[in-house]
This record gives structure tokens, sequence and C-alpha cells, in this order.
């Protein structure tokens, strides 16, 4: 199989002239066949807080993997193959995302160090027994909430900021995988025919995302044409299915990455 006009070790700069490989229908294809809105859904006696702290941890475990990949060293240069020098910014599809400071100003970092700073701040979080606790025996009740307040997970025991938290998890996870397409989609994926690997990984993460409402069309942007292309072959699920699933909304927690 080759790549109709051009060979995978074109550059990226050559490729920004039209539009990217993976915005292609014949490159949109998954290694798994099946309807990932199944694997999605809720099973009906799980608590939402539950199914969606499970879904969080399961999506950023298949990010990892697809991280681990581009951070192979290449024995050669003694260097992975996300580098200050390939990538100097955390960036995709003219999209370009800072990190917060010591001070709280935006700053604009390599993207291999962006992303292990993602890595780093989403670990503390899915670790921390506050915001994911292992024990729902009790709901979290914070002095600051009245009762009667309702969140989502509270029946669970999750806190009132689970919602807005994992949004924000949700969030950064979507520009690793932007990064990770507009990036090195020839370099290593193509090359390592790893590509469909990370269709699949991809399409899982939006399914959850678009399903409960994690995460909205503005961060989508940059991965927006393939994401049509599945929606138009019924591999995720329309606006009003989407909805459906809608859980209330709660003030987020800001992060320590930049909006």
């Amino acid at each position: 199989m080759s790549l109709d006009t051009a060979s995978p070790s074109e550059s990226q700069t050559s490729l920004a002239r039209r539009p990217p490989y993976f915005f292609r229908e014949e490159y949109s294809a998954l290694i798994v066949r099946g309807n990932f809105m199944t694997l999605a859904a809720r099973p009906v006696h799980v608590d939402e807080g539950e199914w969606l702290a499970h879904q969080v941890v399961e999506q950023y475990r298949l990010l990892e993997s697809m991280i681990a990949i581009i951070r192979v060293v290449d024995e050669k240069t003694g260097q992975s193959i996300c580098n200050p020098e390939v990538c100097p910014t955390m960036s995709a599809s003219g999209h370009t995302y800072t990190w917060l400071d010591n001070n709280k100003r935006p700053i604009k970092i390599p993207a291999c160090q962006y992303i292990q700073l993602v890595q780093k701040w989403i670990l503390g979080k899915i670790s921390d027994p506050n915001l994911f606790p292992t024990d729902t025996s009790l709901p979290v009740i914070p002095p600051f909430q009245s009762s009667t307040a309702e969140w989502l997970g509270k029946s669970s025991g999750f806190p009132a900021n689970f919602e807005g938290d994992i949004k924000s998890i949700y969030r950064q996870m979507m520009r690793c995988y932007a990064h990770l397409y507009h990036g090195h989609w020839l370099d290593p994926f193509w090359n390592l025919n790893a590509h469909k690997e990370l269709n699949t990984c991809f399409i899982h993460f939006v399914n959850v995302g678009k399903l409960f409402n994690l995460i909205g069309d503005k961060e989508m942007e940059p991965m927006q044409p393939l994401i049509d292309l599945w929606l138009v072959k019924g591999l995720l699920p329309a606006p009003e299915q989407a909805a459906g699933a809608d859980t209330t909304p709660t003030t987020a927690t800001a992060p320590a990455p930049a909006a």
C-alpha cells in the first residue's frame, strides 16, 4: 500500500500544502470491527460517575500506549522521535498550546515536554483518592456544599469538582492526540504501520467524549475532518445521541495547563 501521489518520507512541512493523509477516508480504517458506541455506553446498573471514572482511566491508558511510540529513541541520533528540534512547540493544525509556569503565565514549550507534563498532571488526578475515590460507599459532601446540592457522581462518593476535572483531563488528552496526528502520523505511525491502532484508540476516545459531553467542538477542531468521516459512517454518536447523555455541568477547576 502506498500514499498515492507522494512518498511517506516527505517532510511534514511539504504536506502542509494539502490536507493531511489522515483526513482521507482511505486512511481512516480501524484495527477492529464493531460498535464503539456500545463500548462507551454506560451499563444500566453502573453509576455514571463510576463509569466515567473508569472510562477516563481507560482512555488515558490507551493514549499512553500511543505516546510510548513517539518516545522511542533513534539509535542514530540518540533522541526520541518527538524531540525539541522536531517539535519546538506543542502544536497541531495551526493551534499552539501553552503551559502555565509557576507564576501562572502561559509559556510555549517543546511538545515532548508538554506531553510529559500532561501525563504527570493526569496521573496526579487519577491517583488522587479525593477525586477518584476507591471507597465509594459514602457520598462526599465538601463543607462549602449544601447536602441538597447535586453533581455528577455524588451518590458514589465523587466530589463536586469531579465533572469539571475529568473534562479538563479530556481536553488535555485531546491536545495530545491532535499532536500525535499532525506531528507524527507519517513518522512513526505510518512508517510502523501503526496508524490503524492510532485511529482505533482515538475513535474510542472521541466516542466517550461525545457521548458524555466531556469535550466540545472547539477542542476537537484540529481533528474535525477525521471525526466527520467517522460520523458519516455512523461510527460516532450523532449530536442528538450525545445530547441524550448530557449531565448537569459543574464549575471546572482550573488545571495546570493553559487554555
